[in-house]
């Protein structure tokens, strides 16, 4: 019934279509399961893309040729680029969603992709041989035959639902749990773990009051996350609304914390540190009066709400009474209540860098099954593991990215050589080389990498170029071209800057702090033609290449400096334990997590400088 494939990939969530898509681009057979095609790519949470930091990752995913900058562009209604007022390195895009055409795009995509099967089935099993991968097997009994599987169950494995003191299996509302995988990948010894997500009601925006929330609007001149010309700027755009908490919206919760499963001990799990849920907000923070509720349109064309920042797993009739208490909301009709998931999760300190487990040979794991939260963090993790299962049949050579290349790679560094006990979420402050791994640039990063492996295409190699050259031709000419004070002083004093007393290269007057190239427009009518001829991505590269220059100089140094310890590999074979001068930590930790360079294992938390040097020396003999 079925051909041995390349690849078997288990969930279709972002990671799975990320997985999928990628090796079957890159020319492995691939099968993608799902319990529901009807639910592939579904954004369980909120209905948006991106954000500080999750916006470089898309921006990265596209650069390499996956798919979640493409389908974000085409399924967005808004388009805001975050932190505009700080530095670069913390721009950040960010777009709000119609749910339900980014599940269209999505599905569209992947039965447009060439090499794809789609096998609707709860899978409970994987068949095993010989500590290998050869195969899943299906709730039906069927056995399917793969050289490579990747495992991307977000939210299903063991899944529980709680709303207030009610709890049901499920992977997320009205979809059953996964049963089998972990209980079989225990026995093969295989360290597992809890975690809790939470999700707030949605509600029925027909019966808000928008008159008593503040707008928000999107960016006036909107910008898109993928380089391929494949996608446009949006032309119109969605609101969307702010309101807030108050105090009585506060007592009326508290009035549900003894039916909360939070805080009477049935959730085990760890939940998100960075996205509380509303009840932990007002017991954490009990001298705030309010907290801001950010109030979303699923679509384009649905009255359905999400109520950002109201994430709960309270009861149900707790909700409803508090929800009604928040401006706006007071004749607020709900569709569905908040709840709180657990579900198991892998400590990825089990996983070397391609995303493949240690321990089973050509099984590879991505997403909330390696203790991420986020919808970018899972496809990138997807994307990983698929251009590496695909490489591993294939016998080609891992695709790996250093942390100086990508937050791509910052994220899976730091699951593997930290682990997390909590759900892992992308910030800009975990990486040490923000300045380099900006938003702007993630084509310029990485776009030759994925052409090389057969990802990203021809032309988005040619339009690469075409930016990188560009930009190098516009850095020369703004060293070169010259603007004199009679021309300009009039309009720098405008911009309450010094005034010149003779000739400046633009080069030089753009490295000001109150300049840049939009700044100095108006100023002289040749030099206004001269920036016309150049695309706005262009002008903005240069301007950030020399506005920083120094900056950029002294990271790629630190970078350099620290290549050289990521080129210093270690052998598979290394027997850490019979380093007798190694503290007993890093014996421990080294040997389980078994890192592949000198760069991984300095890294790995409990392994000192003194452990390094002793690790360096017996490496050198």
């Amino acid at each position: 019934m079925f051909p041995v494939y390349d690849v078997i990939v288990v969930g279709a969530g972002h990671a799975g279509c990320e997985a999928a898509h990628a090796a079957a681009k890159m020319g492995s057979k691939v099968l993608l399961c799902t319990m529901n095609m009807n639910t592939i790519a579904q954004m369980s949470c909120n209905p948006a893309m991106g954000g500080v930091a999750k916006g470089q990752i898309v921006r990265e995913i596209d650069a390499l040729g996956g798919m979640s900058g493409i389908i974000s562009d085409k399924s967005m209604i808004q388009f805001r680029m975050l932190n505009r007022s700080k530095g670069p390195a913390m721009w950040s895009p960010r777009s709000q969603n119609d749910r339900m055409r980014f599940a269209e795009e999505w599905r569209l995509a992947l039965e447009a992709t060439q090499n794809l099967d789609f096998w609707q089935e709860m899978i409970t099993g994987l068949v095993v041989k010989d500590k290998r991968v050869v195969g899943v097997r299906t709730g039906m009994g069927l056995d399917i035959e793969a050289r490579s599987v990747v495992l991307t169950n977000g939210t299903f494995l063991n899944g529980i639902i709680h709303i207030g003191e009610k709890k049901f299996g499920g992977g997320r509302t009205g979809e059953a749990a996964a049963k089998g995988i972990t209980e079989q990948l225990v026995e093969l010894g295989f360290e597992a773990g809890r975690m809790k997500t939470g999700t707030p009601p949605r509600v029925d925006g027909r019966s808000l009051d928008y008159t008593k929330m503040e707008v928000q609007h999107g960016d006036e001149s909107p910008e898109k996350f993928s380089y391929s010309n494949e996608t446009k700027p949006l032309e119109k755009q969605h609101t969307c609304w702010i309101t807030y908490t108050n105090k009585e919206v506060h007592e009326t919760l508290e009035t549900g914390f003894d039916r909360s499963p939070m805080f009477n001990g049935r959730i085990q799990g760890l939940g998100p540190r960075y996205c509380p849920s509303i009840e932990d907000k007002i017991n954490r923070f009990a001298e705030r009066e309010r907290h801001q509720i950010f109030v979303e349109p699923e679509g384009w064309n649905t009255v359905e709400i999400y109520v950002n920042g109201f994430s709960t797993s309270l009861p149900e009739d707790v909700q409803y009474k508090a929800i009604r208490k928040i401006a706006g909301f007071e004749n607020a009709k709900m569709f569905r209540p908040g709840y709180a998931i657990e579900y198991d999760y892998f400590p990825p300190t089990q996983l070397k860098l391609t995303l493949e487990t240690q321990l089973i040979e050509n099984l590879y794991f991505a997403g909330q099954i390696n203790g991420t939260t986020g919808y970018e963090e899972a496809a990138c993790q997807g994307l990983i593991a698929g251009i590496n299962a695909h490489n591993k049949v294939k016998e080609d050579e891992p695709f790996l990215l250093k942390r100086s290349d990508a937050y791509i790679s910052v994220l899976i560094d730091d699951l593997i050589n930290k682990g997390t006990e909590e759900p892992y979420r992308m910030f800009t402050s975990r990486a040490e080389f923000r300045l380099l791994l900006r938003q702007d640039n993630a084509d310029l990063r990485l776009t030759e990498l994925g052409h090389k492996i057969g990802l990203a295409s021809d032309e988005r190699l040619e339009n690469m170029l075409d930016k990188k050259n560009a930009t190098k031709q516009l850095i020369k000419e703004l060293k070169e071209r010259k603007l004199s004070p009679e021309v300009i002083n009039e309009g720098l004093e405008k911009q309450q800057t010094a005034t010149i007393k003779e000739k400046a290269t633009i080069e030089k007057l753009i490295k000001r702090p109150q300049l840049g190239l939009d700044q100095l427009k108006g100023m002289d009518a040749d030099f206004d033609a001269f920036l016309d001829s150049y695309d706005k991505e262009v002008l903005e590269q240069a301007e950030i290449q020399i506005k920083y220059d120094s900056y950029l100089e002294k990271e790629q140094a630190m970078v350099d400096k620290l290549n050289s310890m990521e080129n210093f590999r270690i052998p598979d074979s290394f027997d850490y334990l019979s380093i007798p001068a190694l503290s007993a930590e890093a014996k421990q930790k080294l040997n389980k997590i078994r890192p592949e360079t000198m760069g991984q294992a300095s890294r790995i938390s409990g392994v000192s400088p003194a452990d390094m040097s002793i690790l360096t020396v017996y490496l050198g003999r």
